[in-house]
């Protein structure tokens, strides 16, 4: 779109699954795309392919979102490669599933520093070089587990809530340098490689046949289905836009009506 000519988004975690997807869609949209993802075979494959299918410039770095080090080199080659960044989207996030007396403090501890500690490391750097150029819209793919707890994913949903309180502070913290910052929060990704993964775990948590998991999920949605990539790609595309130049600081459900609030 002739709309995003010249601007640049960098998708976190963009190399696989839903970050992939929202690389792509970027990409056609006409954004110049950075993917950044701790497998940088992937990151590469993804880049190159946007680039090749969509005609934009594109970006790939390795990096490990948790480490303070590989956030600041990454947004260092991206400066250098495009001077600016208009969007940054934090896509990358891992669960893990077990009842609370059963969770591993190893698997609570690598489940913040993912999903909450490296949203914090890359909003703090991406914000530096977005206050410089004036503008910015920084955007954080949550969970429908950010508003309300799920059993059996303690660290999951711990670390979505304190995403969405980080945005709200984050919202606050860059308004007056006409940054914005939202929180998309997806309903679940049936058909995603994540839910795909826990499908044992849920099954034993309500239990059911592992081939039922995805069927009784899909019952609890009003509108009747599962979320898709697509569903919030277009969130992400319209909260990246002029469109939505008044609102910051909100955690938005993308959910079929499953939550409300």
């Amino acid at each position: 779109m002739e709309m995003n000519k010249g601007k640049v988004a960098l998708i976190c975690g963009g190399g696989q699954s839903l970050g992939e997807a929202l690389s792509y869609r970027m990409a056609e949209a006409g954004y110049n795309i950075a993917v950044a993802d701790i497998n940088g075979e992937n990151a590469e494959r993804t880049a190159e392919h946007a680039a090749g299918q969509y005609g934009v410039k594109s970006l790939w770095i390795q990096a490990d979102f948790t480490k303070e080090a590989d956030v600041e080199k990454m947004i260092g080659r991206i400066t250098e490669e495009f001077n600016k960044i208009d969007v940054m989207v934090y896509s990358a996030g891992i669960a893990k599933s077990n009842k609370i007396t059963d969770f591993e403090l190893e698997d609570w501890e690598r489940t913040i520093e993912v999903n909450l500690t490296g949203y914090f490391l890359c909003a703090r750097e991406t914000s530096k070089v977005m206050i410089e150029q004036g503008s910015g819209s920084i955007i954080q793919i949550n969970s429908k587990s950010g508003k309300v707890g799920s059993k059996h994913n303690t660290a999951y949903s711990a670390s979505k809530f304190g995403g969405v309180g980080l945005t709200q502070s984050l919202a606050l913290d860059l308004a007056e340098h006409n940054i914005r910052v939202n929180s998309i929060m997806p309903g679940n990704l049936l058909k995603s490689p994540m839910f795909q993964s826990l499908i044992p775990q849920y099954a034993k948590k309500l239990g059911i046949p592992e081939s039922e998991v995805e069927r009784v999920y899909t019952e609890k949605v009003p509108l009747g289905r599962g979320c898709t990539y697509d569903d919030i790609a277009n969130a992400i595309l319209f909260y990246a836009s002029d469109q939505a130049s008044y609102m910051t600081g909100q955690s938005i459900n993308v959910t079929g009506g499953q939550v409300m609030h």
